[in-house]
């Protein structure tokens, strides 16, 4: 159904047909009762608290005896925050977080797993879009300039592609 056919298909309904639909689809999609929940009552402290919790779980676990350094978990909340349109600079603190949080763990344990590295790359190079798109590099430069330094200091092996990034959009 095109946007047009659904904008014609709502008009012909009444207010309490529409009131009822609504109600239904909050019932029944998960991802329209977190939206409607986010809308209302846009507690984004409690995300973020929730959000950082977990990804820091993944490299400290509570239970547990090994870290399992899954990427995934960071991004699956980064797009949830940026479908419910959680506030620009709260995305990029998560953003920025999950890879400072791999740092922590790598200055503690040396990682061998060269995916690792690229995954970390990767990240750092998607929040710096992110970053630039929202205009908001300027205000995260220290962090910014933090985590390509501590991957200087850790010897990562892409640790020059972390510095090209940063010498791209030369401050």
């Amino acid at each position: 159904m095109s946007k047009r056919d659904l904008k014609k298909y709502l008009s012909e309904l009444s207010k309490p047909q529409l009131e009822e639909q609504f109600i239904e689809m909050y019932d029944k999609f998960s991802d329209v009762k977190t939206y409607y929940n986010f809308v209302f009552n846009p507690n984004e402290k409690n995300l973020v608290k929730d959000a950082k919790l977990k990804i820091t779980n993944e490299y400290y676990p509570i239970r547990g005896k090994r870290a399992k350094m899954r990427r995934s978990v960071a991004q699956k909340f980064i797009k949830h925050f940026v479908s419910l349109g959680v506030d620009s600079f709260i995305i990029a603190d998560v953003m920025l977080y999950t890879i400072e949080i791999a740092q922590s763990y790598s200055n503690e344990k040396k990682i061998y797993n060269e995916t690792f590295y690229k995954s970390m790359l990767t990240s750092y190079e998607q929040a710096i879009s992110y970053l630039i798109e929202t205009g908001i590099l300027a205000d995260f430069k220290s962090r910014v300039v933090a985590i390509k330094e501590e991957s200087i200091k850790q010897d990562w092996s892409n640790k020059y592609a972390f510095n090209a990034i940063v010498e791209r959009f030369d401050y």
